[in-house]
């Protein structure tokens, strides 16, 4: 183990691995053909669902591969160049509604190489002296690199804006508006970004979203910073209820003093405090360590009982005691069954007091106020139920008699009517079967039926009596054809 550690050397350097220069080892002939990119928003970006979903998006599904490279860099290698080509003429490209980087490859790639991205810009709110391609050109650098202006000075604008192609920086913010002079008149033109759809709306860059953005997260960072410092100076700021310059300074503690947060009073009385004082000051014969002994003892003495605490240190009023168990008690509404005995109901309830009284009230403003027709009845209700009102108004009770039940009064249903049956009281006689047959057969025969009880109507009445309805015709039997005239 010791010659195995004795040669170990610390001291040794790696020296870089030597690719061999062959072609079988570079694939740069097969990268001519390939677009490189580089995600801007990695936290809502992801690589594998890029590779796979990019080449749908670009309808070259089948003719174009995707190779991630690292968590923000990308490739895509194209079967030939006119589907490379109409990739990049396309312009801003995105994924997740994010801005991402694509360039075509190079074999030795400059140093802002993936910095860029092509960005058409609409210009608005132009003065009217700055029409010109020169001045528009140097609005588009406001932006970023002029690269193209569409704008035609001999043809019409209809559009209140002018479309210029911008080579534009990922690291900068982009410019929502920008002030510009036109001798000594001050402008404030605005700026559009095509294609574009999300960004972080506080500082205006296209790497994270408003809730990461660096500006916020140092606002956020300061104000807890300054709640901390205020929490800290409230601490420090905490009043002290015993001041230095307290006679009761080291004889009571803050503890024994103060608003009590439960019941919300104070454990001491103000007027305790100023007697303690007073005491201490005064000079009695005794001396200050037998005063300060006094106080506290006397102090920790009250506070241990409740009763003794509330009368000499809070100063309140004590309670009241009375012999009169059932003293200020209302009614308490039980809904249990209490056997239907009155002296088995609770002692809580009163129906002797409270129902009654309200019977003869209601009685006595019905008598009052019913008409004396209602009032009447038959001898038998009137002895039974003297004192109960017989009134059909809805501000009285209703007639009849009524019972007491846990919800009110009930009405009580009156006995049902003995009466025998309609058969045993209407017979039916034989003569009146008889003459039920008869009709029956006169119908049979299709004589006429007339009012309601369908008799049979005579000659005489058929001649002398005319009648809207038509009459019967009887059928002739064996009648032959009449002779021809």
């Amino acid at each position: 183990m010791d010659k195995v550690l004795m040669a170990l050397s610390l001291d040794e350097k790696e020296v870089p691995f030597a690719m061999p220069d062959l072609p079988e080892f570079s694939s740069a002939e097969e990268n001519k053909l390939s677009l490189m990119g580089r995600l801007l928003n990695p936290d809502r970006q992801k690589i594998p669902n890029l590779i796979r979903r990019m080449p749908r998006k670009w309808q070259k599904e089948g003719i174009v591969r995707g190779i991630a490279l690292s968590p923000e860099r990308f490739q895509f290698i194209f079967n030939n160049e006119h589907d490379l080509l109409d990739v990049l003429e396309r312009g801003v490209q995105t994924f997740e509604e994010w801005v991402i980087v694509v360039e075509r490859w190079v074999e030795n790639p400059p140093e802002d190489y993936l910095q860029y991205v092509p960005v058409w810009v609409q210009i608005r709110d132009i003065p009217v002296n700055c029409y010109t391609k020169e001045a528009l050109t140097a609005m588009g650098d406001l932006v970023g690199k002029t690269l193209l202006v569409a704008f035609d000075p001999s043809k019409p604008i209809t559009q209140d804006f002018i479309r210029v192609l911008v080579k534009f920086n990922v690291a900068n913010p982009l410019k929502t508006s920008r002030v510009i002079t036109l001798r000594d008149v001050a402008a404030t033109i605005r700026f559009n970004y095509e294609k574009i759809q999300k960004r972080c709306f506080t500082c205006q860059r296209l790497n994270h979203e408003k809730d990461y953005c660096p500006l916020n997260v140092r606002k956020r960072q300061q104000e807890a910073k300054e709640r901390r410092e205020v929490a800290v100076a409230n601490l420090e700021k905490k009043k002290v209820l015993i001041s230095s310059d307290d006679p009761l300074f080291g004889v009571l503690e803050e503890e024994q003093v103060g608003m009590d947060p439960g019941s919300g009073r104070m454990k001491i009385a103000e007027e305790v405090l100023d007697e303690m004082r007073r005491y201490l000051r005064a000079d009695t014969g005794e001396s200050y360590g037998v005063k300060v002994d006094k106080v506290q003892r006397s102090v920790k003495l009250a506070e241990n009982g409740n009763l003794t605490h509330r009368l000499a240190l809070r100063l309140e009023a004590p309670p009241l005691f009375t012999t009169d168990l059932n003293r200020g008690k209302g009614i308490v509404f039980d809904y249990q069954d209490s056997g239907g005995a009155p002296d088995a109901q609770s002692v809580q309830s009163n129906p002797n007091k409270l129902m009654t009284a309200s019977f003869k009230a209601h009685s006595s403003l019905a008598r009052r106020s019913a008409p004396t027709l209602l009032l009447l009845q038959d001898d038998t209700d009137s002895v039974g139920n003297s004192a109960v009102p017989s009134s059909n108004y809805p501000t009285v009770f209703t007639a009849g008699k009524t019972a007491l039940c846990s919800s009110g009064i009930v009405k009580k249903r009156p006995a049902p009517r003995r009466r025998p049956l309609k058969s045993m009281r209407h017979p039916k006689t034989r003569g009146d079967l008889r003459g039920k047959e008869m009709e029956s057969e006169e119908k049979r025969e299709g004589k006429q039926a007339m009012g309601c009880k369908k008799r049979k109507c005579s000659a005489d009445e058929e001649e002398i009596k005319p009648t809207s309805k038509a009459a019967c015709i009887k059928a002739i039997p064996d009648e032959e054809l009449s002779p021809p005239q």
